[in-house]
């Protein structure tokens, strides 16, 4: 329409038709329409630059042209869609994670993305389950050359038990915040699956949370956990100290298996043998499994439980029996 809009004023001009007022009037619509195509083709002001921008599998145009707009990527979804057209006719847009290191045009965001051009390729970063913080930190400094172990640390720690245990695809520079923001955001998807369950037990999600990690630390298998987790939560209504070991990792013993009667008596909230309850927060970054387990405890007969060297469990009614079963299993 534009471009047979232009052949018809051309054509007028050509015959000298068109009249002092109706040239300057034809002046501004073309104005016009150049202004418009240079804002819909330039960079938008808060352009998404040193981001991940997700084109997922099987996306039509439609969709990720409105998801490239909702991200500040382009200005205009027709103009976009115009050009995809253009530059990959048959195969549309193609999937991937794309990365811009400064503002860019639309003309060359259509093309990276009808070309698949990404812009880096993302690192696979896998966090295990029962991970805390600073294991997490570690992790993504081997991972990431330039990641601030420090500043991870930091800013991580109030979310201790909330960095979901996962997969992800990270960008080599990716920064402290943003791997924050991406397993806080994981486990707040992950943790709808246990929904339903967590509002039936009734207790608060931050006090499953803690469970959770306790569980993580201590046990392997999903119905031992469950066992488990009836054992301690036992212990918590009646009064009961938890005295797990696995919670010394937070008072500076990096041996939780060989505790000693100092360490026993080291003041802190995280020596649950010293104290009653709960610690102050997670131990470590538990699964979906543990957090299960937490909220579908198994109720027995048993106060006290331990692991062996070789990850066996073994339980008792009284302490006595428990001591014993020290002597036995791990002498």
């Amino acid at each position: 329409m534009y471009t047979r809009f232009l052949s018809f004023v051309a054509r007028l001009y050509s015959l000298g038709r068109l009249s002092p007022r109706f040239r300057r009037a034809v002046w501004f619509t073309i104005g016009g329409f150049v202004i418009a195509g240079v804002l819909a083709i330039a960079p938008p002001a808060h352009f998404p630059s040193k981001k991940i921008l997700t084109v997922r599998p099987n996306a039509t145009v439609t969709e990720v042209a409105l998801y490239l707009k909702d991200q500040g990527a382009i200005n205009s979804t027709i103009a976009f869609k115009a050009f995809i057209a253009m530059f990959n006719p048959r195969g549309g847009v193609l999937s991937g994670l794309y990365y811009f290191e400064e503002p860019t045009n639309l003309i060359t965001v259509s093309y990276h993305i009808a070309h698949g051009k990404f812009g880096t390729t993302p690192l696979v970063f896998t966090v295990p389950e029962g991970n805390n913080v600073s294991q997490i930190a570690t992790l993504a400094k081997s991972a990431f050359s330039n990641f601030d172990i420090e500043k991870f640390i930091k800013l991580a720690r109030p979310d201790e038990g909330y960095l979901f245990p996962d997969t992800y695809r990270l960008l080599p520079m990716v920064s402290p915040e943003e791997l924050i923001t991406a397993m806080r955001e994981n486990f707040d998807k992950k943790i709808l699956v246990a929904d339903k369950e967590v509002r039936a037990f009734g207790r608060p999600l931050a006090d499953v949370i803690k469970m959770a990690s306790y569980l993580e630390e201590e046990v392997r298998l999903t119905q031992t956990r469950r066992l488990v987790a009836g054992i301690l939560w036992k212990r918590l209504d009646i009064g009961m100290p938890l005295q797990i070991d696995s919670t010394f990792q937070y008072v500076g013993n990096g041996n939780t298996y060989q505790l000693t009667l100092d360490d026993l008596t080291i003041d802190s909230p995280y020596n649950t043998y010293k104290y009653k309850g709960l610690t102050p927060t997670p131990i470590s970054n538990p699964g979906l499994d543990s957090i299960l387990a937490a909220v579908t405890p198994i109720e027995s007969r048993y106060f006290y439980f331990l692991t062996d060297k070789d990850g066996r469990m073994h339980y008792a009614v009284t302490h006595d029996e428990h001591v014993a079963n020290k002597e036995r299993y791990l002498r």
